[in-house]
Parts: structure tokens; sequence; C-alpha cells
């Protein structure tokens, strides 16, 4: 999903370090600029994933609450030696935060994201979720007293409403129901979305340490509607291919990958250029839901998903600071 400069990110380790040379020796002859580049495009490439999995999950043998267990169990299993050394400084979470990141990023999100998906498209998905995450987030700031967007954030802002509504217009001229509630379950998602990148501002853990705060009472939720009945399961009875399928893409890949991969690009390339990078993920999707989906991007499609990509850029902007007249 794409960031914003709202959320909490590592101080950039920007070109021109103290040794650049013993740097890139590490990385077999790679800058770190490019070791981070290349980070941050299979980021960007594991978003897509979980927007075309989004859609993909309705043609399959499992189930939402099947991926979802998938999703939060698998990091779990990879990371329980590092969480267990990290499990004083996650018990020491304050309930506020830790309510931010599990309700924003953990099994509401993930049903909503996943049902939105089913009913839209691999386009709706990948560019309404990340796509209003800045506005949610800036409203969430706003409302909380800590600032407002400025100069082009605010026009980016407004590109991300124009392309949104580019992408449903349509379907609110010629009523179709199905894809309208789907949006507005993508709508939900990203709001919730931007609740997490709120959350993660205000509590002090690692990566590991984060995706451990949010998987660990998500899989215990989920865990709990599945084994009570109340979300349905066909885990015992799913296609081999696509457990296999789920668990790369959503277990290892979004759940894992994702979250470590990102932040090592931001304290590589710093925030305001991972951010630019990422907002090409609805861009990605698009092309992608094309050959694998067999999605054809209609004209909506075509109009609104460059209108968010563009509006995620300005949006992500730091405002230049104000040149002093004695400068």
């Amino acid at each position: 999903m794409v960031a914003t400069n709202t959320a909490a990110a590592p101080a950039p380790a920007e070109a021109g370090g103290t040794a650049p040379t013993a740097a890139a020796a590490r990385n077999g002859g790679l800058s770190p600029q490019a070791v981070g580049m290349s980070a941050l495009l299979l980021t960007v490439a594991i978003w897509a994933a979980f927007a075309l999995s989004a859609r993909a999950l309705s043609a399959s043998t499992l189930l939402p609450a099947d991926a979802a267990v998938l999703r939060f169990g698998v990091p779990l299993v990879v990371l329980a030696p590092a969480l267990w050394r990290r499990r004083r400084r996650l018990a020491a979470v304050h309930p506020g935060p830790a309510a931010k990141i599990i309700c924003g990023a953990g099994v509401p999100f993930f049903l909503a994201a996943m049902y939105g998906g089913s009913l839209t498209s691999a386009a709706f998905v990948g560019a309404i979720v990340p796509g209003m995450v800045p506005l949610f987030v800036s409203a969430l700031l706003v409302a909380s007293g800590r600032g407002a967007p400025r100069g082009t954030q605010t026009a980016g802002l407004v590109l991300i409403v124009a392309g949104v509504i580019a992408l449903v217009l349509r379907h609110t001229v010629v009523l179709d129901t199905e894809v309208l509630l789907g949006s507005g379950t993508l709508l939900v998602a990203s709001g919730l979305w931007a609740l997490y990148t709120v959350g993660l501002r205000e509590v002090d853990l690692d990566p590991v340490g984060s995706i451990g705060l949010l998987c660990l009472p998500s899989f215990a939720v989920v865990s709990f509607l599945v084994l009570t009945g109340v979300l349905p399961t066909n885990l015992a009875r799913a296609a081999g291919g696509d457990l296999v399928l789920f668990l790369v893409v959503q277990g290892l890949g979004v759940g894992l990958c994702a979250g470590l991969l990102y932040a090592f690009a931001i304290r590589r390339l710093g925030p305001q250029r991972s951010s630019v990078v990422g907002s090409l993920s609805p861009v990605v999707v698009v092309l992608l839901a094309i050959p694998l989906l067999d999605e054809a991007p209609t004209l909506p499609v075509v109009v609104g998903v460059p209108l968010i990509t563009a509006g995620v850029v300005l949006a992500n902007r730091r405002p230049r600071a104000k040149v002093s007249a004695d400068a």
C-alpha cells in the first residue's frame, strides 16, 4: 500500500554517505540507492499482487477467512523467534495506538478489501484503497489538530477525489448497486488503512515489531471467528494451487516482505522518493490485470487511475520551507 508523508518513517540515508564505496562493496557493487530502488520496486509488485488477489479470491476455492488465516498466520510462524525477543516492547504499547493498527490493517481492513474486490475489479482495489489514504490521513490529522495540507498537497487531494469520482460516476448514472457497494466497501478499507498509518506514528517499534503487533491479535480474532462458525471456511478442501498462491502472495508477500522491504527502501531513498515511486502501484495493477485476470481497462479506469496516481504524488510532496530574508 502507498504510504504518505504523514506515516512514521525512519530517517533516510541519503545519497552521498560517508562511505559509498564500502556500501557498494557490501551490496555486490550496487549503490545503496540502487538497492533501495530494487526493494521499493519489489514492494510495489507485492502491493499490486494484493489488489489482484483481492479480485482473484472470488474465483478461487478459498474463502475470505481462509485468506486472512494465511495473511496473518504465516508472518507469525516465520517471525516467531524475533517476536518472542520483542515481547516486552509489544506488551508496552498503549491500547489506543495498538487499536488503530489492529483495526486499521487487521481483520476489518482485510475483509473489507477482499469483499470490495469481489464486487468490483482489481483496478478499483489498486486505485481506491491506496489512493484515498492521503485524504483520510489528512482528515484524521486535521481532526486531531495536527496540521492541514498545504500547497501542492491540497491539489493532490483534489485530484484523488476527482479520480475516484471518475471511476464510479458511470455506475451511478447507470445504477450498478454491486459496483457501488464494492466501491463503498473499498473506501471503508482505505479509511481503515489511514487509521493504521496514523497509528504507526504513535508506536516505538521496528518493522518486525509492527508486524507482530498487527498479526498476533488479528490471527487470534480470525481464528476465533472461524472456530465459532461466524466466518465460514473452506481451508481443508481448498485446491492446492490456491493455497500456495495465497500463502505466497498474502502470507509471505503482503504479510512479511512488503513491510520489511518498504522500511528498508525508506532508509535508502527517503520517504518522499519512496512514496512517489510507490504511487505507481495502481498503474501496475491495471497493467497486470489485463493478462492475469482478463480485465480490459474501461474508460473510467483509464481516466481515474492516472488522476489518482498524480494526486498521490502531489499529496506526498512536502511543502518547501520558506527561505528567510537573511539567507
